[in-house]
């Protein structure tokens, strides 16, 4: 609680209406970091574009998101946590509208920025409302309820786009926040009312020049790892250009932030080495789950076939096994040493990691699902308990600045782990093909006997002519789907590394004990 509010605040609703009004937006907000993952496919052929730009849907809403975060704070104090609220569920549930209505890459991906801009607040701006609004006996409680919804939204997420893609249209996956945030608008402005030191705050003036130089880094960066791939990187002259605008700005911010009295970012709390460490590791967290939640489903649907639907139920139960960690580290996290719990958490996704990547064309869905399972858990055994750490050994008043870069170090963790785990499919499809074409040589017997059987069984179809064509055809496709299996297995092992290279790191910061709780997004 903010300390110049000197007397205990009671809001005139109850509070329980209050907790379904702003958990309402934060699940339609998690929900849709997830729902669009089993959509990518049919975006991509809707709107004639790769697999790979199509994941840039998912990348650009976790760029704007993160711009966002760090200044949620001032406009909460500028424009009142209720109004500001209010705007980002406008603004969100626009968006989603013209997401649904592309007729265009570029105005699929204009739209997600704008929808991330939205969508950025929605979650912290709940917490702390939901956090003041209960009285403190009732507030773990509160926060578990709301945790539980956060939880339950990447259950839904999946499962709920892949059956809106094939009973109706991708673009439903987006339509359904319309009613959603409509609701969300009606219960928030009917029970949600700001406390009065937030009526009476006085923010000060925003630092347009540290967010100007933040957005622009982090955009220069984006797109540097979304079309590097592409362009073939610095070859490319434009994006040695990009990465020089890249650097130059964020060299800017770093010394506009340490040298304004009221900076947009206090990066002086880098000092604390809990939460350094802590917000490496949550960077590099954040790109491996946020690479699975994105292969996963491609996996199931490029590989195995699987309709929308079906991916999204095979990829849900990574939601279960969160559910049911949840609150077994709520009751661990202040009873053991939470890092324990996290290096732990690392270890486990890093053993599931290790499992996905023994993926093969045979392989049973259900072979999948333990594993799935149990890396859900993990996310349970290092978000909440990471979060406790890093930002457990701050000062009180500077809470919210850190828990604002915390999660702006997740969500370009995950932007750039997407991006990364993208140009390794198409890059390593590449070298696996080009290897074992090397056991195609005509002269192979292997070769020879596998073009014959296909000729004997396609021959009565197709005639003797026709039926060689098409069996190097099948041969063809066979060589192809091999080397992107391979290539899958290949992300899956770099996730497994990066994982359990993160154990041992934990155990360089400094015991702290949980004194609350503490938002994880």
């Amino acid at each position: 609680m903010p300390e110049n509010q000197t007397e205990p605040w009671r809001s005139s609703v109850n509070p329980w209406l209050i907790a379904v009004a702003v958990i309402l937006p934060a699940f339609m907000e998690v929900i849709d970091t997830s729902i669009a993952s089993v959509c990518i496919p049919y975006i991509a052929g809707s709107l004639s574009a790769s697999n790979d730009e199509a994941t840039w849907v998912l990348t650009f809403y976790l760029l704007s998101n993160a711009v966002v975060l760090p200044a949620s704070a001032w406009f909460s104090l500028r424009f009142g946590r209720k109004r500001f609220l209010v705007a980002s569920i406008i603004i969100f549930t626009i968006a989603s509208f013209f997401c649904g209505a592309a007729t265009s890459l570029l105005a699929i991906l204009i739209a997600r920025l704008i929808q991330g801009a939205g969508g950025g607040a929605l979650q912290p701006l709940s917490q702390a409302i939901l956090t003041e609004s209960f009285p403190p006996e009732q507030r773990g409680m509160a926060q578990a309820i709301f945790g539980l919804g956060v939880v339950v939204a990447p259950i839904l997420g999946p499962t709920l786009g892949g059956w809106l893609t094939d009973s109706f249209s991708w673009r439903w996956a987006f339509y359904i926040n319309i009613p959603v945030g409509a609701l969300a608008l009606f219960l928030i402005a009917r029970f949600v009312e700001d406390p009065p030191y937030i009526k009476k705050a006085n923010a000060g003036r925003l630092d347009t020049i540290g967010f100007g130089l933040l957005a622009i880094w982090l955009g220069a960066m984006q797109i540097i790892l979304d079309r590097g791939q592409e362009d073939d990187w610095f070859g490319a002259i434009w994006i040695r250009w990009a990465f020089g605008i890249m650097v130059v700005c964020f060299v800017a911010f770093v010394v506009t932030q340490l040298q304004s009295k009221k900076p947009l970012v206090d990066l002086t709390i880098f000092k604390y080495r809990n939460f350094t460490i802590g917000c490496l590791l949550i960077f590099l967290f954040g790109a491996c789950v946020y690479g699975a939640v994105t292969i996963l489903p491609l996996f199931f649907q490029n590989i195995m076939d699987y309709s929308a639907t079906w991916a999204g139920i095979a990829v849900s139960p990574r939601g279960i096994g969160a559910v049911l960690m949840m609150p077994i580290v709520g009751l661990l996290v202040s009873r053991i040493d939470p890092r324990i719990l996290i290096s732990t958490g690392f270890l486990v996704f890093g053993i599931c990691s290790v499992t996905w990547g023994r993926l093969t064309t045979d392989i049973s869905p259900w072979s999948l699902t333990l594993p799935i399972v149990i890396s859900g858990a993990s996310l349970g055994l290092v978000f909440v308990p990471l979060a406790t750490v890093s930002l457990g050994g701050l000062p009180p008043a500077s809470i919210g600045n850190g828990s604002g870069l915390f999660n702006l170090m997740r969500n370009v963790g995950g932007s750039v782990g997407i991006s990364i785990i993208n140009t390794i499919l198409a890059r390593h499809e590449q070298l696996h093909r080009s290897e074992m074409v090397r056991n195609l040589a005509e002269s192979s017997v292997n070769f020879q006997n596998q073009l014959a059987q296909h000729q004997q069984f396609l021959a009565p179809v197709y005639g003797a002519a026709n039926s060689l064509v098409r069996s190097y055809g099948m041969i063809q496709n066979t060589l192809t789907q091999q080397a992107q299996v391979w290539s899958y297995v290949d992300d899956f092992r770099y996730m497994a590394i990066a994982a359990i290279a993160c154990a041992p790191i934990v155990w360089a910061m400094k015991r702290v004990r949980a004194r609350g709780p503490v938002a994880a997004h």
